[in-house]
Order: C-alpha cells, then sequence, then structure tokens
C-alpha cells in the first residue's frame, strides 16, 4: 500500500511538473511578475543605498507573497475543469498525500524559481553577501508554506465566482506571520542582530502548515467537489 501510495505521489508529481512545462506561459507569468515589482523599486524609489538596504526585506517577501497569490488558481482550476479531480479524489489514495503532491509540483514551478533569482534582485538593493544569504534561506523556508495555505484558500473557492479575489482575502492574514518573519530574518542579518529566532519561528509555521494544511485542503476540495 505505501509503495502503491508513493508510486500515486510520484505521478501525480511528475504529471503536474509535465503539465507546467507545456504551459509556461503561465509559469513565466509568475517569474517575471516578481522580478518585475522587485526591480522597479530601486527605480522609483532612487539610489540611495541606505534607503534600498531599508525597504528591500519587505519588497522581497511582499513581491513573492504576490506572485504565490497568482499562481494559486492553477492549482487546481485546470483539474477541476476537465474533471481529473474528481478522479483524483475518487482515488484509493490519501487524499492528503496527494494534496501534497500537488502543493510539493506548485512549489517547484513557483516557489524555488523565486527562490533562486532572489539573491540576484538583492544586489539591487546593495544588500551585504550575509543578508543575500539569509534572503535566500527565509524563503526557502518560508515559500512553501505560502504555497500550503495558499492550497487551502484554491480548494476553499474552487468553482466558485471570482474565486480569485475570495482566495485572497481568506489567505492574506494566514500570510502576513510568515511575512512578518520572513522579512525580518533578512532585516536582522542586514543590520547586525540574530536571525536565528525569525528563521526558526519561520522554519515552525511551515512545518505547522505542512502538518495541517493537506488535510485542510483534502476537506476543503471534497466539500467544493459536493
Amino acid at each position: 500500500m505505501a509503495a502503491t501510495a508513493g508510486g500515486a505521489c510520484r505521478a501525480v508529481v511528475a504529471r503536474d511538473l509535465l503539465i507546467a512545462a507545456r504551459r509556461r506561459s503561465d509559469v513565466l507569468t509568475t517569474f517575471f511578475f516578481f522580478v518585475i515589482v522587485v526591480s522597479l523599486f530601486p527605480l522609483g524609489v532612487g539610489p540611495e543605498p541606505d534607503t534600498l538596504r531599508e525597504i528591500a526585506p519587505g519588497v522581497v517577501w511582499v513581491a513573492a507573497l504576490l506572485a504565490a497569490m497568482l499562481s494559486l488558481a492553477r492549482m487546481f482550476g485546470a483539474d477541476y475543469a476537465d474533471g481529473t479531480l474528481e478522479q483524483v479524489v475518487l482515488t484509493p489514495q490519501p487524499l492528503t498525500l496527494l494534496v501534497l503532491s500537488k502543493v510539493l509540483a506548485h512549489w517547484l514551478t513557483t516557489g524555488l524559481p523565486l527562490v533562486l533569482v532572489a539573491p540576484l534582485l538583492g544586489l539591487q538593493f546593495d544588500l551585504p553577501g550575509d543578508a543575500l544569504a539569509i534572503l535566500m534561506v527565509s524563503l526557502l523556508i518560508g515559500t512553501p508554506a505560502l504555497s500550503l495555505i495558499g492550497a487551502v484558500g484554491a480548494a476553499l473557492t474552487l468553482g466558485v465566482r471570482g474565486g480569485g479575489a475570495l482566495t485572497a482575502l481568506l489567505v492574506l492574514p494566514l500570510y502576513v506571520p510568515v511575512l512578518v518573519f520572513g522579512a525580518g530574518a533578512v532585516t536582522a542579518s542586514a543590520t547586525g542582530m540574530g536571525v536565528t529566532g525569525h528563521l526558526s519561528l519561520l522554519g515552525a509555521m511551515s512545518l505547522a502548515a505542512l502538518v495541517f494544511a493537506p488535510w485542510a485542503t483534502a476537506m476543503a476540495l471534497r466539500i467544493s467537489l459536493e
């Protein structure tokens, strides 16, 4: 049973990655949205290094948060439209594991590219090397929580008219702690303060989301499909 469940999870991840590769425009839209939003701030604020270093953590994290929300509609939307989601729910495999697989595929195509490009964008804000490393680490720890929490909102609003706006209203309050501690870790590093507390709390939130979000998402999907 475990092997069968593992195979099903791998098949879900592989399928979603293949679909993302075929629909590169959806992935690139999220990626370039993040890049453009972050890059516009140095142009608008001006070249003052102290100001740029001060706003950098918040700008990058807010842009990552908005990019994550922009991509939530495609986590379950296409499968819901073509009936695949109903088949997934009816499979004998645990729905929570299949949901977790879809969230992993979403993070690999949305969150991971943001993590990799963030240090390059941080150079525009004159961030020191240590702060750039912490920026990457904080995004690596925090962006999975964005995908996990966002999955719950996407499942609850599945098939609802204006679901995108409703999803944003549902997940934004839950995103705020991730935003605060993620940006706070980078700010602490840039000012020479300790970052362990911020990263520990950020990791705790991601672990909590990993435990509870797949279960909540599975319940929401069943409700949406009834």
